[in-house]
């Protein structure tokens, strides 16, 4: 009896104890779940709440830009590595100078040491016209100037003091700035606008407002600024090649614990091939024919390793001079290969009695240099730049990288002619 007592007790017990989990699940399901994220209580109605941030262009807006897509993309079956384009006049047409100054002539005018607005003052002594100062100071001027027209005695005093005049025929004012604004008509050929576009960006000139429907450019300055780009559009006429380069950039990861033998591209494609291999101080360049292209690259590649592309873009400068090409901005997605910038020098001529494209090729990030390659190539010649490895660019003590991921970088020169219109 004692032990049928004690199994109805304990029937009993664990039935109370089952009925009570039940009315505790039950309490427990009356109230909804809450996440802690960073100290914020965030439930289902709530609203997000998020510190206050500062006011900056976002990252994505900062790096809108529209020749993005024609340095970011490249037809690689309509590659044309050399091109021929008319000659066109570049003109450079300052913007703002106001009206135009009334039909006066002026004798003879001599004066020194004066300010501009005092030499101005001096000249227009006797008319209705008044001189203003939109800054404070200029430089002090000395000059014989010839009786002539109004207008030629004005610019000239003007350009002497490095300063910017506008007219206002409505109040008869003469406005006096330091600054100035210019519009560049630009050729058609693209690859000539990216050329003259990266030019001025190597030469610091930033503000730069492109139209392209148009074909023409905006940029803003001082006297110092206005010489830069003269001397720049100037010397990019005189040019009669512009050099560019088509490239993509890989990450590569072996299939395996071992790294990729390049030795095997002999085999592969043969000897007559690959023209030259030139050492840096990391990695090494190799100058090949037209069959190894991108595409013949990759199967090469695929069969000892996976293929990742980084970045795609191209980038052009004017014969003699020196350009760059940011990976990061035309990269696919954010890695760590991202802070690489490939700068290049080049020249189109005679080489050795054979025409040349003779370039010196730089790789760098932030840190500096990592290595460079001085390569004579043909027209017509690709570049293929391996055994750069991935951790060149780890930043942190460990990663999960294999150490025999490489960087490689596929380069094809392109080279456009300048002919006279006539020709």
């Amino acid at each position: 009896m004692l032990k049928i007592m004690t199994k109805y007790t304990s029937f009993f017990l664990i039935c109370a104890f089952v009925v009570g989990c039940s009315q505790i699940n039950k309490s427990k399901q009356q109230y909804d779940t809450v996440t802690v994220v960073e100290n914020y209580i965030i439930d289902e109605n709530s609203v997000p709440i998020f510190p206050k941030k500062a006011a900056l262009t976002t990252d994505t807006a900062q790096r809108f830009a529209l020749d993005l897509p024609k340095r970011c993309s490249i037809d690689w079956d309509n590659q044309n590595v050399m091109s021929v384009v008319p000659e066109e006049k570049i003109e450079i047409v300052r913007l703002n100078k106001g009206d135009a100054l009334p039909d006066l002539q002026v004798s003879d005018y001599t004066f020194k040491k004066l300010s501009v607005k005092a030499a101005l003052d001096k000249l227009l002594d006797g008319t209705d016209i008044s001189v203003i100062n939109d800054q404070t100071s200029f430089d002090v001027v000395s000059a014989d100037i010839e009786s002539g027209m109004l207008s030629d005695a004005v610019e000239l005093i003007s350009k002497l003091g490095h300063v910017y005049y506008s007219y206002d025929a409505e109040f008869g004012e003469i406005h006096l700035s330091s600054h100035g604004k210019w519009m560049i008509k630009m050729p058609k050929d693209e690859t000539i606008i990216m050329a003259l576009l990266d030019a001025m960006r190597g030469a610091d000139l930033r503000n730069l407002l492109v139209n392209w429907q148009d074909k023409t450019l905006i940029f803003e300055g001082d006297a110092q600024t206005e010489r830069e780009v003269a001397k720049l559009v100037a010397d990019v006429s005189s040019k009669k090649y512009i050099l560019a380069w088509d490239i993509d950039v890989y990450r590569v990861y072996p299939k395996t614990d071992n790294p990729i033998v390049w030795m095997n591209m002999l085999p592969a494609f043969g000897e007559k091939n690959i023209r030259m291999s030139i050492p840096g101080a990391i990695g090494r360049a190799l100058v090949t024919s037209p069959e190894i292209n991108t595409k013949t690259l990759q199967d090469f590649i695929s069969q000892q390793a996976n293929i990742v592309l980084v970045s795609q873009g191209t980038f052009a400068i004017p014969n003699g001079w020196q350009s760059r090409f940011d990976i990061g901005q035309c990269s696919k997605e954010d890695r760590l290969e991202t802070d690489l910038i490939i700068g290049a020098t080049g020249t189109y001529g005679d080489f050795g009695g054979t025409n040349k494209i003779d370039a010196k090729i730089v790789l760098k990030t932030t840190n500096g240099e990592l290595t460079s390659f001085k390569i004579p190539s043909n027209v017509g010649d690709n570049y293929v730049i391996v055994g750069i490895p991935t951790h060149s660019f780890v930043t942190t003590p460990e990663t999960l990288i294999s150490p025999f991921a490489e960087l490689v970088v596929f380069m094809s020169p392109r080279l456009v002619n300048i002919v006279e219109t006539e020709n």
